[in-house]
């Protein structure tokens, strides 16, 4: 029996329905029913029988941070895929994250091992890898840079990753992926997806920031592997390439049949707008837009190598432009 936590996000949707097409029995968690309505328009894109597909799932309402409500979840599991997160870069979110990304992870390596689970798979983030300047292309070695030089989505991930290797340590086999940005469909009003939502409205903004980027469905099929493989207490980054915002939103413009940004932001006009943002969120309480740490992530240029995936598992990345096609087909539906 496999478990998925966080089926109804963009990772754990494509996830299950990758699984469901191996016939093997799944358990998948939600938090509310209305989450399932987007992992069944995940299904739709790859499938015209949902319902019949979604019928080998068994769904378990619960919260990871709510060990009554995990526990039966885990009955009979002996592989689990641990999906569920918050990310938010907002640091009014900060206590969120704690309670979910740490504790809630804390709870899934402890019933874990309780329930003698034989294989976990953790989705991490390449946000926990740190940034030495002395290699161009960070890697799976690279060290953590430590809080003080992180955001608060980071600091919970690799506290986070902390937990699962407590769990490699107490009998579990563990893997880790610490993907790039990752592009997929179905989730338009969040991450990656409100690139394609916005430039689909004709957003004027660019950047010339860079980092790693990679398709969803190459996410869940490393994943996928490394569960099927003898691999063990590893970590791997998943990126396809190194790319500048600026370079992925004008592909999506493209492949939108959209006006391409025309406005580079700069760093002063960057600055200026995450302190008005958060002096407008202390007057209101709105949700900011942009925080300092977006701010600097608009200009920050870090590569990433995934040479130890390619290696490990013998994979080919699709590139961005081909997953940045089929994603704006699928927006367009």
């Amino acid at each position: 029996m496999i478990l998925v936590t966080g089926g109804t996000g963009l990772v754990g949707s494509h996830l299950l329905v990758r699984l469901v097409q191996e016939n093997e029995p799944i358990k998948a968690t939600y938090r509310t029913l209305e989450s399932i309505e987007k992992t069944k328009k995940v299904f739709s894109y790859y499938t015209n029988t949902t319902k019949d597909l979604f019928t080998k799932i068994e769904w378990i309402q619960a919260d990871i941070t709510d060990v009554p409500s995990m526990t039966p979840a885990f009955k009979d599991v002996k592989k689990v895929y641990h999906c569920a997160a918050v990310i938010s870069f907002d640091p009014a979110d900060y206590r969120t994250m704690r309670k979910v990304n740490i504790h809630g992870t804390a709870i899934i390596a402890n019933l874990a091992i309780d329930a003698k689970v034989q294989k976990l798979c953790f989705v991490s983030s390449i946000a926990t890898i740190g940034d030495d300047p002395k290699i161009e292309l960070a890697n799976e070695e690279n060290d953590w840079g430590g809080n003080e030089k992180n955001n608060g989505y980071a600091i919970t991930k690799y506290g986070a990753e902390t937990e699962v290797w407590r769990a490699s340590q107490e009998g579990v086999d563990v893997v880790i992926v610490n993907p790039g940005v990752i592009l997929g469909s179905g989730f338009w009003t969040t991450g990656s997806g409100k690139m394609f939502s916005q430039i689909d409205k004709e957003f004027s903004y660019y950047s010339n920031g860079v980092t790693g980027f990679v398709g969803v469905k190459d996410v869940v099929g490393c994943m996928v592997q490394l569960m099927q493989s003898n691999c063990k207490n590893q970590r791997f980054i998943l990126v396809s390439e190194n790319k500048s915002f600026k370079e992925v939103l004008f592909s999506i413009a493209e492949a939108l049949g959209k006006k391409k940004p025309t406005r580079c932001v700069q760093p002063w006009q960057a600055s200026l707008f995450w302190r008005w943002e958060w002096l407008v969120s202390k007057i209101t309480s709105r949700k900011i837009r942009m925080s300092k740490y977006t701010a600097k992530t608009l200009f920050r240029k870090t590569y990433y190598s995934s040479e130890k995936c390619k290696i490990q598992l013998e994979v080919t990345f699709k590139s961005v432009e081909e997953v940045i096609k089929q994603v704006s087909k699928e927006y367009l539906v």
